[in-house]
């Protein structure tokens, strides 16, 4: 796979452009401050009863509605939620948008499952940072970036690719690396991870780790250092040296254990699971799943977030971190 740096960029591509990042989250807030400071003209767009857009106007943006923002912009990036794009794209944006600009995302869901079908006269770009927006922001302050994936949808202008690689570049990723994808590559992948390791794989498993010492007599402080405090230097060593190079780093002891345990969690069942998981992701259920919950107002999102919430875990690491301040 060739890995493209800031070398292999025309950063003059993306200045060229009137940018407006719609959304102003986790990765429009940090886009928009990089693709600014990289000399970019940027706006943000944002709803009228929005409460970031004051945040937005005091950090010395042009703030508008994405109707507005369309009809100045040569390229639009959208960084709403994924299951609020068709609505943007199909109301406010399509209708206003001039003819030859470009559309990009920070992810592949919408293109890929169909939540948009972009005018044929438009660029469709992803440009996808492995990495939450605070880290995107952090690392592009310290002089370096965040890897972030590319792809091209639809090339109306032939110009595409490079203007893709102009905006990562812009944003910091071309210190680092920006890698060749697809939109539906990168989006099951994604999806998958998500669900079948990071966000929901990796905080159950603390979760029964918790349950099992606490159920079994052990402090709840202890069994919080065990279960997940510990995590932290695991992804640590992982990150700097690879998941042989952490076998190396542990103890006897504690890399004995993970052959002793580790396939007795994760299981032929838990592989056939995550089978299940990733065709799931391809076939389109995880998304009509997400589009019927956010139509309903987030049932079970909000049931889900107030759970964990609750959960025992929380208030022991509450009191935790309370004793680093």
């Amino acid at each position: 796979m060739k890995v493209y740096l800031d070398a292999d960029t025309d950063p003059g591509l993306i200045r060229a452009r009137r940018v407006a990042v719609i959304g102003y989250g986790n990765q429009g807030r940090a886009q928009a401050l990089n693709l600014r400071d990289s000399g970019v003209s940027v706006t943000v767009a944002l709803p009228a009863d929005s409460r970031r857009r004051e945040k937005a106007a005091d950090e010395g943006f042009d703030v508008m509605t994405s109707a507005e923002a369309a009809a100045g912009a040569d390229l639009i990036v959208l960084l709403a939620a994924d299951e609020d794009h068709g609505r943007i794209y199909a109301q406010e944006i399509e209708p206003n948008l001039r003819q030859g600009a470009a559309l990009q995302f920070a992810h592949g869901l919408s293109i890929r499952f169909g939540l948009i079908a972009p005018r044929a006269d438009l660029d469709v770009l992803l440009v996808a940072p492995k990495g939450p927006g605070t880290a995107l922001r952090a690392d592009y302050l310290a002089g370096s970036g965040l890897i972030s994936l590319f792809a091209v949808a639809q090339d109306a202008s032939g110009g595409a690719e490079a203007l893709a690689l102009s905006y990562a570049a812009a944003i910091g990723s071309g210190r680092v690396g920006i890698l060749p994808t697809s939109f539906a590559e990168e989006c099951e992948a994604d999806l998958f991870n998500e669900q079948a390791v990071l966000w929901g794989a990796i905080p159950e498993l603390i979760h029964a780790g918790f349950e099992t010492l606490v159920a079994e007599g052990f402090s709840p402080e202890i069994a919080y250092f065990e279960c997940l405090t510990e995590v932290k230097l695991l992804a640590d060593l992982i990150y700097a040296r690879g998941i042989a190079g952490m076998r190396e780093a542990i103890s006897n002891t504690a890399e004995f254990g993970a052959l002793q345990g580790g396939r007795r969690i994760v299981t032929e069942e838990t592989r056939a699971e995550m089978r299940r998981i990733l065709a799931e992701v391809r076939a389109g259920a995880f998304t009509e799943k997400l589009l019927a919950d956010a139509r309903a107002g987030y049932p079970r999102l909000r049931a889900s977030r107030a759970d964990a919430a609750s959960h025992p875990i929380e208030d022991v690491g509450r009191k935790l971190r309370n004793l680093k301040a």
